[in-house]
């Protein structure tokens, strides 16, 4: 329990204070930059997305699950990472004419140039990183995001101010990887040996391989929506879009990025115990989303004010687009848990099969939903996380006993309380003749206290539990 509670604390103001940074940055840029130079990086979303995966293959992951890793092992998956990074880079290079015309934005060939070179820099330091994550040493991950988030924002911001444009973009990308990576051979002590051996791939790739595979398709799914959207629609609506969702990432965005590093390697060594890894789940279950539910519902309620304050009024036209994505971030923590679930317990197949099934789906519904414009394919990632928290809970149940009406009746009282709290806020909104500056802090400040009020009379068992926890002794 002490190692949880530190692992949890740790990570969570290594992401926190990361991501607060990200996020402060991103609101400078956001009124130095337009909304189609920030809709001109996004379109490579999807190609940097799926060029992060084939470089790792799924081997963090594996080495995070498996109990015996030695040195060779670890300095295998190091040299196999490198070399991937530098073939993969040079795809990118080879492609970049290509993937510029596909768009029809001659200046995306130079910046896909650099940006693939920053596939190669994050390979460098993914062992170092993953080593860390295994042994829990958030404290240690926490120094180098914190450094890296800062300088990568002091080069953008000064790049901006200085007007370069999107290049402000592609420099504060490289900075920070370039931080980051200098940062994690400094302060880890492990170097790797000049040994590669192919019987450690052949080990790790039988649970990483399916890893890869399902990180593909979910790669092509969440970044999917960048290649109709900056086809089809235009770059600048691809900027709306992009500033909707990485905002809305921002309070689910910190909770499940906790999760995924702390629950997978708890719940790898609580493996051989079923009945509490089962308790470890609802734990996280009731405890993230009593955070994650108001704050996502609330954010939803305040979504115009809130862009026209924290980013400008040339943003107005992403308010829409965030309120639709809110209500579909409601069981996104829940889809992260039961999927740790299913890899901590080594059924990396499963795990596949049902990526395989669910992002058939989802993608599916990006392309119906595209036919509707852009808030069609918002619209489509509500029904899409709906069937995904539907399909990983069922299996979740099967093995533990912890299915989707258990899981369901966990959730339900939350968002039962997060949402009269949201109606409350809407009823008030146009109600108070204040200026927004002053109007949004006012409806903040009151669904705080109604959420609090309600969840006292809706929520006592996930109150009990959350206490139940933070008062057991370590």
């Amino acid at each position: 329990m002490k190692t949880a509670r530190s692992a949890v604390l740790w990570s969570g103001m290594d992401i926190l204070i990361r991501q607060s940074v990200t996020f402060a940055v991103s609101i400078v840029m956001a009124r130095l930059l337009s909304p189609a130079e920030f809709g001109t990086v996004a379109l490579l979303a999807i190609f940097l997305a799926v060029a992060t995966i084939f470089t790792d293959c799924g081997f963090s992951s594996a080495l995070i699950q498996s109990q015996n890793v030695s040195h060779d092992d670890e300095s295998t998956i190091f040299w196999f990472n490198l070399s991937m990074g530098l073939v993969i880079c040079l795809l990118l290079i080879t492609a970049a004419p290509s993937i510029s015309s596909f768009y029809e934005v001659p200046s995306l060939t130079p910046i896909t140039y650099l940006l693939a070179g920053n596939i190669w820099l994050t390979s460098l330091g993914s062992i170092h990183s993953t080593l860390l994550t295994k042994r829990l040493e958030f404290r240690t991950l926490m120094k180098v995001g914190l450094i890296a988030s800062i300088s990568s924002g002091v080069v953008g911001i000064s790049m901006a101010l200085w007007n370069f444009g999107v290049w402000s973009l592609v420099g504060m990308t490289l900075s920070g990887t370039a931080s980051s990576t200098g940062l994690l051979w400094m302060l880890h002590s492990w170097r790797p040996r000049f040994v590669f051996k192919t019987n450690s791939l052949r080990r790790f790739f039988r649970f990483g391989g399916y890893l890869l595979a399902s990180g593909l398709m979910d790669a092509v799914y969440t970044k999917g929506y960048a290649v109709l959207i900056g086809r089809f629609f235009g770059v600048r609506e691809l900027g709306f879009y992009n500033r909707a969702n990485t905002t809305q990432q921002m309070p689910v965005g910190i909770l499940t990025n906790i999760l995924s590093r702390v629950a997978f390697p708890l719940f790898s060594a609580a493996n051989a115990k079923p009945a509490k890894l089962r308790r470890g789940a609802q734990i996280a279950v009731q405890s993230i989303t009593m955070i994650s539910v108001p704050a996502l519902l609330g954010l939803a309620a305040v979504a115009d004010p809130f862009v026209l304050v924290v980013f400008g009024k040339q943003w107005l036209s992403a308010a829409p687009i965030l309120e639709v994505l809110c209500i579909a971030g409601l069981f996104w923590p829940l889809h992260i848990i039961n999927l740790n679930l299913l890899k901590a317990t080594g059924h990396s197949d499963l795990f596949f099969r049902l990526e395989v099934i669910k992002k058939v789906i989802g993608i599916a519904s990006l392309v119906v939903g595209a036919s509707f414009g852009v808030m069609g394919i918002a619209y489509s990632h509500i029904f899409f996380n709906c069937v995904g928290f539907a399909i990983n809970s069922f299996y979740t149940g099967k093995h533990l006993n912890y299915g989707f009406q258990k899981q369901l009746a966990d959730v339900l009282p939350v968002v039962l309380t997060g949402g009269i709290m949201a109606a409350i806020i809407k009823s008030l909104d146009h109600q108070i003749d204040l200026v927004d500056a002053a109007r949004l802090p006012l409806l903040v400040a009151i669904g705080i206290v109604s959420y609090a009020g309600i969840g006292l009379i809706l929520l006592p068992n996930q109150i009990r539990t959350v206490r139940q926890v933070a008062s057991r002794p370590s």
